[in-house]
């Protein structure tokens, strides 16, 4: 939530051992009124659909050290896709985010109160777009990456003031 206050792009450093890991031990902020534009015009929300009832990604977690680490790297190279303004690295950096998630906990797209296929709708998207991946866990929104718009989609407005 703090990524959606503070103004601009912004890239949140956890470490577990700060504050309990609730909050962020360093913030990277970039208020580039031309990078926010460059966001505007290549992010796609398309709403999927609302968690279920009784949904919790957490029943199966695979926590290993190097998925960590690939998602954190994912992160990394996620804000410096959206810095370089490079639409094909920003889709992989969305895609290798989706594959630690589905490695670390597989329910986050697999689970067994979900009646829709996450996994395939994502794959669809990642095949015909340069990158997607869910906005969390359960469905919510699809983020797709794309300079044409999304059939179904909307596109976000960067505040950098």
């Amino acid at each position: 939530m703090i990524g959606l206050i503070y103004p601009g792009v912004s890239r949140l450093d956890y470490d577990y051992t700060y504050r309990g890991g609730v909050f962020p031990k360093h913030i990277e902020s970039n208020n580039d009124p031309e990078v926010a534009r460059w966001l505007e015009g290549v992010l796609n929300v398309l709403p999927v659909m609302p968690r279920p009832d009784g949904y919790n990604p957490l029943g199966v977690k695979n926590l290993d050290p190097e998925w960590v680490r690939k998602l954190g790297r994912s992160g990394r190279e996620c804000y410096d896709a959206i810095l370089s303004k490079d639409i094909g690295a920003l889709g992989a950096s969305l895609n290798r985010n989706m594959e630690c998630w589905q490695a670390m906990l597989p329910q986050t797209v697999s689970h067994p109160t979900i009646r829709m296929d996450l996994g395939a709708l994502l794959r669809y998207y990642q095949s015909e777009y340069p990158g997607a991946m869910y906005s969390g866990c359960g469905g919510g929104y699809l983020l797709v990456i794309s300079r044409e718009p999304v059939p179904g989609s909307f596109r976000v407005k960067v505040r950098i003031a």
